[in-house]
């Protein structure tokens, strides 16, 4: 069998592990597990089979679509969409049995004309999407008199914090209180609050209400530098792998990959590696990172390409074809996501993310 060249290798059973991980960690909360945007670059088919199969309360997603392929791939679990463009059309929703949070009044009568059920986003203050407050008594009566003609079903009210401090996340937890109570008053009975994703279910106790949405720390990527996921025992699903596709030995002062900006300070070995930005690899990492290639630690020198960048190994013995990781479990060694996050000044969501489709995806149980 061959191998692939470029390959982002899925360990479910780690995945599996996290979900128990993190849910005992939030308990007596139920735990919506978030799958949009490809299960962040993991592949989401692979991936929500196995969170249904370990036993995640929820799936979650941004777009309908993508609540739609887990539904024709049999996956049974309860399942969220909460982005849509306004005009809505959600009858495809109730049809495959997919709950749809609704942002606006005109998204809540989209619903009950499908016949969906909602969940009823709220703005408390991140300013994207989410019923603006000034509309939510008018949304909130209107819901009643939606639910008691019996056209849709108010599940759930939920919220997204804004992670900018903890006073600020605070004051959104109490808004969100109060909108809860607001609702409540008008005759709305939802079984579900959620306003907590990973940072704050881990963070802030308050905020696990009945259910938290967990998504980056599933994968084994911290949502916060400060946040050690390793005490928790959740560990990174994705490992990044490629092979070594050429090796030169080149003197002091040889210059590297596009307008060298770095030469070489003394004698070395150059490696090769076929994967750069088309593939995901943040350009911005360029001269920052670090790669493993047989369990020592290589520093990426030179700019990183479209399809390829070098790695300076030294003295060291390599060879074409040795396997290098670019991130993974630093348990065993090798560099992480959330360290090419830092070399490239972004976070680790995008790394995992952005990891293009030349390099394929390989579930391991």
């Amino acid at each position: 069998m061959s191998v692939p060249e470029r390959e982002a290798r899925i360990r479910l059973d780690v995945l599996a592990e996290n979900l128990t991980a993190l849910r005992r960690a939030v308990a007596p909360a139920r735990v919506l597990a978030v799958v949009k945007a490809d299960a962040y670059g993991h592949g989401v088919l692979p991936v929500a089979g196995a969170l249904a199969d370990a036993g995640a309360d929820w799936l979650g997603v941004a777009d309908l679509a993508e609540a739609v392929a887990i539904r024709e791939a049999g996956i049974r679990t309860p399942l969220l969409a909460w982005l849509h463009a306004t005009p809505a059309d959600f009858r495809e929703a109730a049809r495959r049995d997919i709950d749809v949070a609704v942002s606006s009044p005109e998204q809540l009568d989209a619903a009950a004309d499908a016949g969906a059920v909602v969940h009823l986003k709220l703005d408390t203050g991140l300013s994207r999407n989410g019923i603006a407050p000034d509309d939510a008594e008018r949304v909130f009566a209107r819901a009643v008199e939606l639910e008691r003609a019996g056209r849709t079903r108010v599940r759930g009210l939920m919220s997204h914090l804004s992670g900018a401090s903890p006073q600020e996340d605070e004051l959104q937890r109490a808004r969100f209180a109060a909108l809860v109570d607001t609702a409540t008053a008008a005759g709305l009975t939802p079984e579900l609050r959620h306003l907590a994703a990973s940072l704050a279910a881990l963070t802030a106790p308050d905020t696990r209400l009945d259910l938290v949405r967990f998504g980056i720390a599933l994968y084994g990527v911290a949502p916060d530098d400060e946040l050690d996921l390793a005490v928790l025992r959740v560990r990174p699903v994705m490992e990044l792998v490629t092979r070594v596709a050429a090796v030169r030995r080149v003197p002091a002062g040889t210059g590297v990959s596009y307008g060298f900006v770095h030469r070489t300070d003394r004698p070395t070995t150059l490696a090769l590696v076929p994967l750069g930005y088309a593939d995901g690899v943040p350009r911005h990492a360029s001269g920052r990172a670090e790669v493993a290639i047989g369990g020592v630690r290589h520093p990426q020198v030179g700019r990183i390409a479209m399809d390829q960048f070098v790695v300076d190994v030294g003295d060291h013995p390599v060879s074409v074809g040795d396997e290098v990781v670019l991130w993974g479990d630093p348990a065993d060694g090798v560099p992480s996501a959330s360290d090419w996050a830092r070399a490239s000044g972004t976070i680790g969501y995008e790394i995992v993310t952005r990891v293009g489709p030349r390099v394929v995806r390989t579930a391991r149980p």
